[in-house]
């Protein structure tokens, strides 16, 4: 079967354009067959803005972080979109990252993360995001971690 270069360019349009409008986004970024559990890890009614609530996700060897913005997020939860979840773990070299003033910093080596933008690097040494914790949550207020977009610092595996 011979393919023109016409056919190429069609098909590398659309698979661009589906990335780029968010179809198939799940696709990119995890891996859909990995069967994560689903935690109950807070409550919108608890939640204060600015307030971080710290835990483990998706085991008991790695820390996250959910935390209420205040202004939409990209993959922000709740009625406002604000709500959102990463890794506390530095994509650098592994160091717990905290919560403080609107932004996660890493104490080792400086690097901080905008929690509104998918905790995307802005300074320091690590080269990429946190990655993000999917959030569901219930008729009552439960929020649930669900998944990981990305894979935790220092694993060949998050699960």
């Amino acid at each position: 079967m011979v393919v023109s270069r016409r056919r190429v360019v069609q098909v590398l349009g659309g698979v661009t354009m589906a990335s780029l409008t968010g179809a198939g986004k799940a696709q990119f970024w995890f891996a859909p067959s990995l069967t994560y559990p689903a935690i109950k890890v807070g409550n919108v009614n608890n939640l204060k803005n600015n307030e971080p609530v710290y835990f483990n996700y998706p085991d008991a060897r790695s820390q996250g972080i959910l935390v209420k913005l205040g202004r939409p997020a990209i993959g922000g939860v709740g009625r406002e979109r604000d709500i959102v979840a990463f890794s506390a773990a530095c994509t650098h070299m592994g160091c717990g990252v905290q919560y403080k003033g609107g932004r996660f910093l890493c104490p080792c080596h400086y690097s901080m993360f905008d929690p509104a933008k998918a905790a995307a690097v802005y300074q320091g040494l690590a080269s990429t995001g946190l990655p993000q914790i999917q959030l569901g949550i219930a008729q009552n207020g439960d929020i649930f971690a669900r998944a990981v977009n990305g894979l935790i610092w220092g694993r060949a595996r998050n699960i």
